[in-house]
C-alpha cells in the first residue's frame, strides 16, 4: 500500500523550488514560485476596497513600505525586551514537537509568519539534540486551502515514514487552523496519507492549538515588520493566471531591501538565550505531554461576541491579538481598538501606533486577548456598526 502510494506521488512532477529569502539555506527551503517580477501591490485604500469587494486577498499584495525609523525603534525595543521570552517559547515548543513526533520529522512552517518562528525551533532542536530537521516554509490560504505541491513535494524527498509538523507564530481567531484541519482531512483521503493537523505556535491566545509556548497574548517582535523580518519574502500569492497546475503558490523576493532586513537579528538575537532557558522549556514540555492542554476555541467565541456588540456582519474584519491588532494599525484601515484594560502591558506599542494614526481604543471587558483590531468596513457594514 506505501509503495504504490509513493509510486503515486513521485509520479508528480512538482517544479523544483528556487532559492529564495534572505536567510542561510541552512535554515530554511521556501517551496514558493518567485513571482518577483510581476507586479501585485495594491496601496491600502485600493486593496482594502478590493477585499471588501470580494477580490481574494491571496490574488495580490499589500505594498511592502520600507519600515519607518520609528518601527525600526519598535522592533528593537521590543527584541530587547521579550527575546528571553520569545526563546523559551520556541524552546519549549521544540521539546514538545521532540516528545510528540520524535527526530523523523519535518518542520513546515505558514509562510510567512511561520517562517521566523520554523527557524528557531530547527536550530533548537539542532543545539539540543544534534539533529538538523528539514524546514520547508510553505503557503495555506484562508478560503484556498494549503499547497498540495509542497506537501507533495516534501514526502517526494523525505518518504511517507516523515512526520510534519506544521508551524505558525501565534493564533488568532484560528482560520488558519480551520483550513489546516480541512486540508488535512481532503489530503488523507484524497491520497490515504496520515497528516497530523496539530499547528505549533509560539503563542495560543485563541485557544485553538495543542502545541504552544504560552497562552498569554503578547507582542511577538517579528509582528512589528513585514517581508523585512521574513526572509524578504512577500505574503503568498494564488492566481489561476501566474500559478500552473505544477508550480508552488507564489511570493516575491524583495532582495532590494536587503539594507534594511532585520530576518536574521531577529532569529540570531533570540536563538543566542536558548542554553538560558532549556531546562525551563524541558519542564514545561514535560508537564503539557502529562496534562495535555484542552482545545476550547474560546478565541471565537470573543469574536462572536464583538461582532454582535459592534453589528459587524464580516468576522474577517475583526482580528484579535496583539501580532494581528499590530498589523492592522500597520497596513490595514483601522476603525478602532479594542483592548482588555488600560493598564496591561503588553499594550503600549498598541497605543502608540492607535494615537499616530488617530484610532479611538476602548476597553471591551471579558476579553480573552490582550486586544483586537477592527478594520474599517468600506461600504455595506458601516453603516450598521454601532458607534
Amino acid at each position: 500500500m506505501k509503495q504504490a502510494l509513493m509510486e503515486q506521488i513521485q509520479q508528480k512532477n512538482i517544479h523544483p523550488p528556487e532559492p529564495l529569502g534572505s536567510y542561510p539555506a541552512s535554515d530554511v527551503t521556501f517551496l514558493l514560485k518567485d513571482l518577483s517580477r510581476v507586479t501585485l501591490e495594491k496601496g491600502t485604500e485600493d486593496r482594502e476596497e478590493a477585499i471588501q469587494s470580494g477580490v481574494h486577498y491571496s490574488e495580490m499584495l499589500p505594498v511592502e513600505y520600507e519600515p519607518t525609523a520609528e518601527y525600526i525603534v519598535l522592533f528593537h525595543e521590543t527584541l530587547a525586551q521579550s527575546a528571553e521570552k520569545v526563546a523559551l517559547a520556541a524552546a519549549s515548543v521544540a521539546e514538545m514537537i521532540v516528545r510528540k513526533r520524535g527526530l523523523n520529522t519535518a518542520i513546515v512552517s505558514l509562510a510567512r509568519a511561520g517562517t521566523p518562528i520554523g527557524i528557531l525551533i530547527k536550530r533548537y532542536i539542532d543545539w539540543k539534540y544534534g539533529v538538523s530537521l528539514p524546514h520547508y516554509s510553505i503557503s495555506i490560504i484562508r478560503g484556498k486551502g494549503i499547497d498540495r505541491n509542497a506537501i507533495l513535494y516534501i514526502l517526494q524527498q523525505h518518504g511517507l515514514e516523515i512526520e510534519l509538523q506544521f508551524v505558525d507564530g501565534w493564533t488568532g481567531k484560528g482560520a488558519i487552523r480551520q483550513v489546516l484541519i480541512e486540508a488535512c482531512r481532503e489530503m488523507n483521503a484524497d491520497y490515504g496519507l496520515r497528516l497530523n493537523d496539530d499547528l505549533a505556535v509560539l503563542a495560543d491566545p485563541g485557544r485553538c492549538s495543542e502545541t504552544f509556548g504560552t497562552r498569554e497574548d503578547y507582542l511577538i517582535p517579528s509582528a512589528c515588520l513585514n517581508s523585512t523580518v521574513s526572509g524578504l519574502m512577500s505574503r503568498t500569492v494564488l492566481r489561476d493566471d501566474l500559478i500552473g497546475p505544477d508550480d508552488f503558490h507564489g511570493a516575491k523576493f524583495y532582495e532590494s531591501w536587503r539594507s534594511v532586513d532585520q530576518s536574521n537579528t531577529f532569529v540570531d538575537t533570540v536563538s543566542g538565550y536558548f542554553q538560558d532557558v532549556a531546562e525551563t522549556a524541558v519542564a514545561y514540555a514535560d508537564q503539557m505531554t502529562l496534562n495535555p492542554p484542552a482545545v476550547t476555541w474560546q478565541g471565537l467565541r470573543d469574536i462572536e461576541a464583538i461582532q454582535q456588540a459592534f453589528g459587524i456582519r464580516d468576522i474577517n474584519l475583526v482580528k484579535p491579538g496583539v501580532g494581528e491588532t499590530t498589523r492592522v494599525l500597520l497596513r490595514r484601515v483601522p476603525w478602532k481598538i479594542l483592548i482588555d484594560r488600560e493598564d496591561n502591558p503588553n499594550l503600549q506599542h498598541i497605543m502608540l501606533l492607535a494615537k499616530d494614526r488617530g484610532v479611538p481604543v476602548e476597553v471591551f471587558e471579558g476579553l480573552t486577548y490582550s486586544c483586537c483590531g477592527i478594520i474599517k468596513p468600506l461600504k455595506g457594514d458601516k453603516n450598521d456598526l454601532r458607534k
